[in-house]
């Protein structure tokens, strides 16, 4: 069954991708008047996220956020489609790295590099800073239910030299390339509600007391890693600026979670900023101090 429901989707897809983004976009559109007039998918989430992260806000305000996020989301998914067939050369147009040279010079010293990021703007295309890069690139995802399209995945992104690693791989990876002195950066993605289970350390998020993913930052200690931020910023639709900023070198001399509140504390700027371009679908609060 998988199989076949990868055979009759692939060929949609893999034409979508060839379009140009401006029909692109008008198809965007149309998926956003299904997904949110018609489907409604995930809207009950979304206005408690919003209502939740943002109080200060009125009704109104807070319904244009929230109608203009699932825009952005379709915009974003019909752009991962398109990564299909994207030239390295309209992808470096549309997605600009700012500052290249700060995260440069953290390779020149010799170590291992925690790239922490948010699901914010487009984290799809922070791929395409692999070309751009020495140290081998390593995004952690989760795996795809449908190992054809988990596979279709993994070729996309190997189109831009990055290789993915699901969650129960990280460690093994991490911990083979620092016997091989293999020097790596590894994509974090740490903004999302952890396993309460799982939990070591909770946080004021958006004014919100809630648990936090602290893995990258417990990695990067325990195999001495350097730990930087991107920012992402949207210009328009389609276009991108990525910025990198400093977290922490010498992590062992940090303070255990001061460098995951530093990640949280950027995230929530680049919300605060543009709020409709952050990922509101998940339950990002589901487990909360009241």
């Amino acid at each position: 069954m998988q199989f076949i429901v990868f055979i009759l989707l692939y060929p949609i897809l893999w034409l979508l991708s060839m379009l140009p983004f401006r029909v692109l976009y008008m198809i965007s559109n149309a998926v956003y008047f299904l997904i949110y007039y018609v489907v409604g998918y995930r809207k009950k989430i979304v206005r408690h996220n919003i209502a939740l992260a943002l109080p200060h806000l009125s009704e109104k305000e807070r319904l244009q956020i929230e109608k203009k996020s699932y825009q952005h989301l379709c915009d974003m998914f019909l752009e991962m489609i398109k990564t299909m067939t994207i030239s390295e050369k309209e992808i470096e147009k549309r997605f600009v790295f700012t500052n290249l040279e700060l995260y440069q010079n953290m390779e020149k010293q010799g170590k291992s590099i925690a790239l922490l990021c948010a699901h914010y703007a487009s984290y799809e295309w922070v791929i395409s800073m692999n070309r751009h890069i020495t140290f081998e690139g390593f995004a952690i995802y989760k795996r795809v239910a449908n190992k054809y399209f988990d596979k279709l995945v993994r070729d996309i992104r190997s189109r831009f030299k990055a290789t993915l690693i699901t969650n129960k791989q990280t460690i093994p990876t991490i911990e083979k390339n620092a016997r091989n002195h293999h020097l790596g950066v590894y994509g974090f993605a740490s903004d999302q509600s952890p396993q309460l289970s799982k939990t070591h350390h909770w946080a004021t998020f958006m004014g919100i007391e809630t648990p936090v993913h602290t893995g990258a930052e417990m990695l990067a200690k325990r195999f001495d890693m350097n730990v930087i931020f991107l920012r992402v910023k949207k210009v328009k639709r389609g276009h991108y600026q990525a910025t990198f900023e400093h977290l922490a070198d010498n992590v062992k001399e940090v303070p255990n979670y001061q460098i995951s509140d530093a990640f949280l504390k950027r995230v929530e700027t680049q919300i605060l900023e543009a709020p409709e371009h952050y990922l509101w679908t998940h339950k990002r609060w589901k487990h909360r101090k009241v």
